[in-house]
């Protein structure tokens, strides 16, 4: 009898393990996947997720994003584009403040332009950018982030209330080598079922937060 129980557990614990890796691998090949498709339906706006900002000087991997919205911006994607970011401590300017003098400076207009300068993470990101869409009567957003970022990205805006599509960028740091990518999948795949599990996000690497 002992053994018999003992033989169950085995394959029970067997299993379990079997599921956990199972779940892993499927949430990394989704994200994978996410990462690879890129939706432009017409929206109330284009919202570019911070990253970090020097002194007012969005990092490269920020300056990709930017960089993505205006060509989505300029091929009429959405009429605004928003920027969310908060501040690090010791920082002058939020990554949102950042993110609007970059695209100012680029020549979108000031009226097609709104910063939201709150959020240490994606999660709080979303939820204050779902409080402007609602102040504003919007609710279809298309979401400009790094590819792995996409798919987890998607999931908070909508849990947040908004009807979210991801454009993502395919310039900078985060797609420039196979192992680079590999690492952001990686941990991605961490955040995002940390995300379900617990719902609550998790602040890292650029992109991871």
């Amino acid at each position: 009898m002992g053994v018999r129980i003992g033989n169950l557990l085995n394959r029970v614990a067997g299993a379990a393990v079997l599921a956990f890796l199972l779940l892993i691998a499927s949430t990394a090949l989704a994200i994978w996947w996410n990462a690879r498709q890129d939706a432009r339906p017409a929206s109330d706006a284009i919202v570019v997720l911070g990253s970090a900002q020097y002194n007012g000087v969005p990092s490269s991997i920020f300056e990709a994003r930017l960089e993505h919205a205006i060509t989505l911006f300029e091929d009429g994607v959405a009429p605004v584009i928003v920027t969310v970011g908060g501040r690090a401590a010791g920082d002058e300017f939020t990554e949102a403040e950042a993110g609007r003098e970059y695209l100012a400076a680029s020549g979108v207009p000031d009226g097609a332009l709104l910063a939201v300068p709150e959020g240490v993470d994606t999660l709080q990101s979303m939820r204050v950018v779902s409080t402007a869409f609602g102040e504003r009567g919007w609710t279809r957003a298309v979401l400009v982030t790094d590819p792995w970022h996409a798919m987890r990205a998607e999931r908070m805006a909508e849990d947040a209330g908004l009807e979210a599509e991801s454009s993502p960028t395919r310039q900078g740091p985060a797609v420039q080598t196979r192992g680079t990518q590999f690492r952001y999948i990686l941990r991605e795949t961490a955040a995002y079922l940390l995300y379900r599990a617990t719902g609550e996000s998790v602040a890292g690497a650029p992109g991871i937060g």
